[in-house]
């Protein structure tokens, strides 16, 4: 984001290349097998960052599971790796300030090579200036802001680094809203066949730079945007946005925000009104699982606003060995992966991989962080991973440019996978 990025239970998301299995080869042979010849091995730890309580759990929690069973498959010789993990929600909904405030607390472990996350954009925009003072790598499997890592808005993404404006501590498997709002304008434009849309967004990071960038793309397609309006995360009756959508009579409702901002409700409030037939999209802010688990957009919709629903995340879906994935992940936690289980896994690999190459011999803990985190922002390493091979740009982006879509499936109540989109090798015209 996601920004707030999922939770509980998309099938359809175990993706993993082959490593997920113990009698398999490890994507990287330097990142895997035991620690060598039984001798000592160095403990180290990889911070995990996600908004784990209440309301967000269906986001954070299965990313942090994708962490664990990584480094449950995956060994380095030499050392011993654990998880340090930190929640950033707050009375339910995920918080920047205690965001950064974790992050502070794993970076003062001189044990923690790295951390993945954080979940939602807003969040690492706090933390990526601790991350980049105390030189320790984040790897976000879910934010999707541009900002972060490009000049957007505006606004220069070395603004967050001001403490080593030249360093790069901050990288992530999830592409951009640049292209995930343009994939939203897509599936209205060419899937639904809208013509006319109402937009509205939270109002912060991640869903305003969506809803922007859907509007801007559904213009270029031929659409036309009836209405904008920005509803505070706050909200908790959408009465009078429900009424403006029915007054106007949109062909599309486009979303840009997650599930805890009140979407759910919005959505379960057209219903109420009678308008749940004009299909409504939303990016991976609400692509949080089945209607089965509690909170999420599909759970709170209920029944009748769950028809007619369109969603994205930032990533690809058809991967080799997703079976194998999905069923590690099963074993372990008794549930399906999540939307971004098998990207923390990728972020996991990214760290084990980077550990392999310049772990052997290394004994300083700082030293070694800064090795880890000068590899990863290095772009001429490539890794193989759950989500497939890619490397990171100079910026920290991943050079795969791929957004899954999804839609409602009334037989499952969950996200049914449509297709995805290779942003590189088929833009949108």
């Amino acid at each position: 984001m996601k920004y707030a990025r999922v939770g509980a239970a998309l099938t359809v998301f175990a993706v993993v290349a082959s490593a997920c299995s113990g009698s398999t080869a490890s994507p990287s042979a330097a990142a895997s097998g035991g620690a060598s010849g039984g001798g000592a091995t160095i403990a180290v730890k990889i911070g995990t960052e996600f908004p784990m309580s209440g309301g967000e759990a269906p986001n954070g929690v299965p990313a942090a599971n994708g962490v664990a069973l990584a480094i449950s498959k995956i060994q380095v010789p030499g050392f011993t790796v654990t998880v340090s993990q930190q929640d950033d929600a707050v009375n339910g909904v995920h918080n920047p300030q205690q965001g950064a405030k974790n992050l502070q607390t794993l970076a003062n472990d001189s044990s923690v090579i790295g951390v993945v996350g954080p979940y939602n954009s807003n969040v690492a925009q706090a933390e990526i200036p601790v991350g980049n003072a105390a030189g320790l790598m984040q790897c976000s499997p879910a934010n999707t802001a541009p900002g972060l890592t490009k000049t957007w808005g505006g606004v220069d993404p070395v603004s967050l680094r001001p403490t080593n404006p030249t360093k790069i501590a901050y990288v992530r498997t999830a592409t951009t809203d640049d292209l995930q709002g343009s994939a939203g304008a897509d599936i209205a434009f060419n899937i639904t066949k809208a013509r006319t849309a109402y937009v509205a967004d939270d109002t912060q990071t991640y869903g305003k730079g969506l809803a922007d960038v859907f509007a801007t793309q559904f213009a270029a397609l031929g659409g036309k945007v009836l209405k904008r309006d920005g509803i505070p995360g706050t909200t908790t009756d959408f009465t009078s946005y429900v009424t403006t959508v029915k007054g106007l009579a949109p062909q599309y409702v486009f979303y840009g925000g997650v599930t805890t901002s009140g979407i759910g409700l919005f959505r379960l409030q057209m219903a109420q009104q009678g308008i749940a037939n004009i299909p409504l999209g939303g990016g991976d802010g609400i692509s949080d699982g089945p209607a089965a688990t509690k909170s999420t957009f599909l759970q709170i919709a209920g029944d009748a606003g769950d028809l007619n629903t369109y969603s994205t995340t930032a990533g690809p879906t058809t991967i080799p060995n997703a079976a194998q994935f999905a069923a590690d992940y099963k074993a372990m936690f008794n549930t399906e992966p999540g939307a971004y289980s098998a990207a923390a896994y990728a972020c996991t690999q990214v760290f084990l991989q980077a550990l392999a190459k310049v772990g052997p011999g290394v004994t300083d803990l700082k030293a070694l962080r800064e090795d880890v985190r000068a590899y990863v922002a290095t772009p001429a390493n490539t890794y193989d991973t759950a989500l497939g091979k890619f490397s990171f740009d100079a910026n920290g982006d991943t050079t795969q440019k791929i957004i899954s879509y999804f839609a409602f499936d009334p037989a499952t109540k969950n996200w049914k996978f449509l297709s995805q989109r290779d942003f590189t090798a088929q833009p949108l015209q």
